[in-house]
C-alpha cells in the first residue's frame, strides 16, 4: 500500500496543467485553462483545468479528478501504475512495498517479458495494417460489410496475407522464440500445417517447402488487434474473408493475453461507457466494430469464450450497467445462462444487468442495418432484467401447473439465488420466487436460511426507523455521515480532493463510520476511483461480520436518494464543514463545562471561535 502522505506530496509537486496539456490543447481562460474534452466528443470546449486546485472537470460529461485520476482515465492505467508514472515524471521515488526481493524480481521479469511481447505484437499489428492498405480484396470485403476507413483505422484493423511465412519479412529472425510465445507463429512438424484447423484452403504455398517447421498462425484473414485497457496490443482475432473454418481464429493465451479476463473493444469504448451509461456485450469482433460505426460505441465482446466473472468485474470498473446481447436461438440461451451465472455475485442493489435477445436471423450488426438504430435502442430499453432472467432460466422445463414443476423451479433457482450478494434485490427476488412457486414466503425464507424481515410497505414504521446504532452517535451527525459516505460512493475520486484535516475528522467518527471511511481511504489508494457498485462491494467486504456496519451500508444504499443536483465535491465539502462545526461546538461546550479559566483555555477558545466563524461563513 502506498502511504497517503506520499500521494499528498506527489500531487503537491505535480502541475496538472502540464500533465493534461500533453494530450489536450489548453488555452488560458481567466483563472483556469480550457480545451476539448478527451473523454467525449465535443466541438465547444467544456473541459477545464484548474492550476490553483490542481483538478480537472468537464461540464459536458461530468468527469473530474486530479492528475492521478487523469492518467488512469486517459491512459487506462491502474492506480498503482498511475502513481508510479507520475512519480517518475516529477523525480520522486515510490516507497518500496513489503514484498520479498524474490517476489519483486519475479514481478520485474514478468513485466519485462510482457513489455517485450507487446512490442512484438505491436510490430505485427503495424504490418497487418499496411497489408490491408495493399489488398483491394480485403478492403472490398470491409466495404461490403459497411465499414468505413475511419472506423477501420480507429480499431487498427489489418489483413494477414495468404502465405505460410509472411512474417519472415517483418522480423529479422523468424526463428525468434518470441514469435511463437506471442502466438504469431506455430512451430510443428512440417507435415502438420496441412492438417492444422487454421490452414487456409487452397493456399498457394506448399507446406513441404516450409523450413524450420514454422509457419504463420494467421493467413488470409481480416485481423482485429485485441488491445488491453491501456491500449497495448496483446493478441489478435482473425476472420476468414470467404469460406473456411474456423470462421474466427484467436491468439492462444500468453503472458499478456488471458481470454477469460480480456474484452475486445474495451479500450476504444471507455469514454462511450460513461457517455451512454452502460456496456453492451455482444458476441463477435465484427459486431463491436460495426456497432461503433452505427452509433453504439459502447459495445464490447468476449473473446471466443463464455462470459466470466472476471469479465463482469472488469466492466463494472467502468460502468454500473451491463446489457448482454445474444441470439434468440438455443446457443444464445446457453450463453445467456453463463453470463447470468457470472453476473450474480456482482449484482448488487446499485447495479443493473439486463439481457437482450434478438431474433434468430439477426446479430446486432444486421439488426441495426435492417431496422435502424432507434429500433435497436428500443430493444435495449426492453431488455430483460437479471431477476426475470433468473426466474426464466430456473423455470425452464418446469410445469408450473403441477406441484412437482413448482418444486423443481425452486430447486433450480436456489443455487442461483444464493450467489447473489445480500441486499434488497436478493430479498425481493425471494418473494417473487415464492409467488411463482405458490409457496409461503416466510417458510421459504426459513428453509433457505434468509434472515426474517419486518413486514410492511415502504411507508411503514419498520422502514422509517433506522437500525439501532451502538455508541453515542446523534441522529443529525449520523445523517451527515451517511450522506458523506453516499457521496463518496457515487464519486469516489472526491476523496483525493479532501485535505488531511477532513480525512482525520472522518476516520475518527464513532462506529461504524470510522471503519467505513478507513475502508474508503484504503480502497482509493489501492485501486483508485471505483464505480459505485465496485466501491460498495469493497465496503461490504470490509464490514463483513459486523452487523452494525452492514446495517449502516444497507441504510445508506437504500435511503440516500438518486443523486445530487450540484457538484458532488461541493456538497461533500459542505457536509464536512457541518461536521467540523459540530465538532467545534462540542469542544467549546466541553471547555465551558470544565470551568477552567487558564491562558491556554482562553487561547483555545479564541481559536475555536475563529474556526466557528469561518465554518459558518
Amino acid at each position: 500500500m502506498i502511504p497517503p502522505a506520499f500521494i499528498h506530496d506527489l500531487l503537491a509537486r505535480t502541475d496538472i496543467v502540464e500533465i493534461v496539456g500533453r494530450v489536450v490543447q489548453l488555452k488560458k481562460a481567466g483563472a483556469t485553462h480550457k480545451g476539448l474534452c478527451p473523454f467525449h466528443g465535443e466541438k465547444t470546449p467544456s473541459f477545464t483545468v484548474s492550476a490553483s486546485r490542481q483538478t480537472y472537470h468537464c461540464f459536458g460529461c461530468g468527469v473530474h479528478g486530479n492528475a492521478i485520476g487523469f492518467l488512469m482515465e486517459h491512459s487506462g492505467l491502474s492506480f498503482i501504475d498511475a502513481v508510479k508514472d507520475l512519480a517518475q515524471q516529477v523525480g520522486m521515488q515510490v516507497p518500496a512495498d513489503d514484498t520479498s526481493p524474490q517476489e519483486r524480481e519475479r514481478a520485474a521479469r514478468m513485466k519485462e517479458k510482457q513489455a517485450t511481447l507487446s512490442d512484438v505484437l505491436a510490430k505485427a499489428c503495424e504490418h497487418y495494417r499496411n497489408q490491408l492498405k495493399a489488398s483491394p480484396r480485403a478492403v472490398d470485403y470491409l466495404k461490403r460489410r459497411g465499414l468505413s476507413g475511419e472506423i477501420a483505422a480507429r480499431f487498427a484493423l489489418g489483413y494477414a496475407p495468404d502465405g505460410w511465412r509472411g512474417l519472415a519479412g517483418v522480423f529479422a529472425r523468424y526463428d525468434d522464440p518470441l514469435l511463437e510465445e506471442s502466438g504469431l507463429v506455430i512451430d510443428r512438424p512440417a507435415a502438420d500445417p496441412a492438417r492444422d484447423s487454421s490452414a487456409t484452403p487452397g493456399s498457394q504455398d506448399d507446406p513441404a517447402e516450409v523450413t524450420s517447421k514454422r509457419y504463420d498462425r494467421f493467413r488470409d484473414r481480416i485481423m482485429f488487434p485485441i488491445r488491453s485497457v491501456q491500449g497495448e496490443v496483446i493478441g489478435f482475432g482473425g476472420r476468414v474473408l470467404d469460406q473456411g473454418e474456423p470462421k474466427y481464429l484467436n491468439s492462444p493465451e500468453t503472458p499478456v493475453f488471458v481470454k477469460g479476463r480480456e474484452l475486445y473493444g474495451l479500450h476504444e469504448a471507455r469514454a462511450a461507457l460513461r457517455k451512454h451509461g452502460f456496456a453492451l456485450v455482444v458476441e463477435g469482433y465484427m459486431d463491436v466494430v460495426a456497432l461503433a460505426q452505427l452509433g453504439f460505441p459502447n459495445a464490447v465482446a468476449t473473446l471466443g469464450t463464455a462470459c466470466t466473472a472476471e469479465h463482469v468485474h472488469k466492466l463494472l470498473r467502468f460502468t454500473d450497467s451491463i446489457v448482454f446481447s445474444f441470439d434468440g436461438d438455443a446457443a444464445g440461451r446457453r450463453a445467456a445462462q453463463r453470463a447470468l451465472e457470472a453476473s450474480l455475485p456482482h449484482a448488487s442493489d446499485t447495479r443493473s444487468v439486463r439481457f437482450l435477445f434478438l431474433p434468430p436471423e439477426h446479430d446486432p450488426d444486421s439488426f441495426v442495418r435492417e431496422r435502424g438504430a432507434a429500433a435497436f435502442e428500443a430493444c435495449i430499453a426492453q431488455a430483460v432484467p437479471l431477476s426475470r432472467q433468473l426466474i426464466a432460466i430456473a423455470s425452464e422445463g418446469c410445469d408450473l401447473d403441477a406441484a412437482e414443476g413448482r418444486a423443481r423451479l425452486l430447486a433450480n433457482a436456489r443455487p442461483l439465488w444464493e450467489a447473489l450478494p445480500q441486499g434488497a434485490l436478493k430479498r425481493q427476488l425471494l418473494a417473487e420466487l415464492a409467488e411463482c412457486a405458490h409457496d409461503d414466503l416466510e417458510q421459504l425464507r426459513r428453509q433457505w436460511g434468509q434472515p426474517g424481515a419486518p413486514s410492511g410497505g415502504r411507508g411503514s414504521a419498520a422502514h422509517r426507523v433506522p437500525p439501532r446504532r451502538a455508541g453515542p452517535v446523534k441522529r443529525e451527525i449520523a445523517n451527515l455521515l451517511d450522506r458523506a459516505i453516499w457521496l463518496l460512493l457515487h464519486r469516489s475520486d472526491a476523496w483525493t480532493a479532501l485535505d488531511g484535516d477532513a480525512h482525520d475528522l472522518l476516520c475518527v467518527q464513532p462506529a461504524p463510520y470510522a471503519a467505513l471511511f478507513a475502508a474508503i481511504e484504503r480502497s482509493i489508494h489501492e485501486h483508485g476511483a471505483l464505480a459505485p457498485g465496485a466501491l460498495l462491494d469493497e465496503l461490504r467486504q470490509s464490514v463483513a461480520g459486523d452487523a452494525l456496519g452492514s446495517a449502516a451500508l444497507a441504510r445508506i444504499a437504500a435511503f440516500h436518494g438518486p443523486g445530487t443536483e450540484g457538484d458532488t465535491a461541493v456538497e461533500l465539502s459542505r457536509v464536512i464543514a457541518k461536521l467540523q462545526l459540530k465538532a467545534v461546538d462540542e469542544e467549546l461546550e466541553r471547555l465551558f463545562e470544565s470551568g477552567v479559566d487558564s491562558p491556554d483555555s482562553q487561547r483555545r477558545s479564541r481559536e475555536l471561535m475563529e474556526t466557528r466563524r469561518r465554518l459558518k461563513a
